[in-house]
């Protein structure tokens, strides 16, 4: 769907990017007309560096299933080497059961579109993930969010955004040792 996108629009606010081709083309119907889809393969780093050449903020909009959960922690791994300054990324993940495509038809565009504005920003998203299961009130499940954490974090280019992860890994950590 870029190409139909960029033929409307060529510098949209936003890319909601979607698991499936029947999301672009239902959300097109209902006038969401700035999806694309990957079709059928994950989302990777030269998807993300082409959407980036278009947009400043990227939405990853997956299914509520298991495999949209899965899909949306693989865009968020590739997304980090793109991330310059100036650039957004959020996640929106579904209901259990719910696609872009049933979402917009059950609750309507202007809903839909709410939904996309307070969607989880990309630093919330990563760090509810990597902490799932540790146990922060000890040092093991400290250094364990360190180990899990860093390598992803040592992926984004220097930037202002780079210092604030790591700030935040630090201040998750009660002060650890980064970089």
């Amino acid at each position: 769907g870029l190409s139909e996108l960029l033929e409307k629009n060529s510098k949209p606010k936003r890319i909601l990017v979607v698991e499936g081709y029947m999301d672009v083309l239902a959300l097109a119907q209902f006038g969401v007309e700035y999806s694309v889809a990957a079709l059928g393969t994950a989302t990777s780093k030269i998807h993300l560096d082409l959407l980036f050449r278009f947009t400043s903020e990227i939405v990853f909009c997956f299914d509520g299933d298991a495999a949209g959960h899965k899909a949306a922690w693989k865009a968020v791994q590739e997304v980090f080497p793109c991330l310059k300054d100036g650039r957004q990324v959020r996640v929106m993940l579904l209901s259990e059961g719910q696609d872009p495509d049933s979402l917009v038809r059950a609750q309507g565009v202007a809903n839909f579109e709410s939904a996309i504005e307070v969607a989880q920003v990309l630093s919330d998203y990563f760090f509810d993930h990597v902490k799932d299961g540790l146990r922060l009130e000890t040092e093991e499940g400290q250094s364990l969010l360190l180990s899990k954490a860093k390598p992803y974090l040592d992926k984004i280019p220097a930037s202002f955004f780079r210092e604030k992860m790591f700030d935040r890994l630090s201040r998750e950590t009660s002060g650890g040792v980064l970089e």
